[in-house]
């Protein structure tokens, strides 16, 4: 079957371990219901988008960086992590929640040699910027799911880390590692002047 068993529904943005599922959210953290039927009524109004897709299953889930729109109390929101690697859900305008920041995780030639990225959240785009690299961070634009933007994966940098110990971390890329056969390490060094290493796959540029 063309789906990663780690990736579970057909729907998912990405892997579910690094998601909050849209009840969570909706009843435990913005308190728009109280109970599991409430939730179902909230989505199934088709009151909520991800993406700006509307979700009307509760159990949906929103990873990093994903943005929830409700656009019946015009409230728009993005999903980031806090520095103990827990979802932080932050409130964003209107203007902010027409792109998303997604990290390109493959950069490959598709079919007829056409150039294609494939990003964290699993979305695929045709014909991107020729200096876009593997880890580098693009900006997408939601409702085209155009790259308008990069973001290189360079030293001096700013960072998000999203994952392992320092997960929400942000921090300027100090230098790579590379570890043949194994995992590449990176170094951070945060605002105030720590610094600390984590794996390749953690940062976000």
């Amino acid at each position: 079957s063309g789906i990663n068993a780690e990736y579970g529904s057909t729907q998912s943005t990405g892997k579910l371990r690094e998601s909050m599922p849209l009840i969570v959210l909706i009843r435990n953290k913005l308190k728009y219901a109280l109970t599991y039927n409430e939730t179902k009524k909230v989505t199934m109004s088709r009151a909520i988008k991800v993406d700006g897709k509307v979700r009307t299953d509760m159990c949906f889930p929103t990873g990093f960086m994903d943005v929830v729109s409700i656009d019946k109390t015009g409230e728009y929101f993005r999903m980031l992590f806090d520095v103990k690697g827990r979802f932080l859900i932050h409130r964003i305008k209107k203007e902010e929640s027409a792109y998303k920041l997604c990290n390109v995780k493959s950069v490959r030639t598709a079919a007829k040699g056409v150039p294609v990225i494939t990003t964290h959240d699993g979305r695929t785009i045709r014909y991107p910027d020729p200096m876009i690299k593997l880890h580098d961070t693009v900006k997408v634009d939601i409702a085209t799911n155009k790259a308008v933007d990069f973001i290189k994966f360079e030293p001096g940098n700013l960072a998000y880390i999203t994952g392992g110990q320092n997960c929400g971390r942000i921090g300027i890329i100090t230098h790579k590692e590379k570890h043949p056969g194994s995992f590449d390490i990176v170094h951070v060094k945060d605002s105030v002047g720590h610094s600390f290493a984590t794996r390749l796959t953690n940062v976000f540029p």
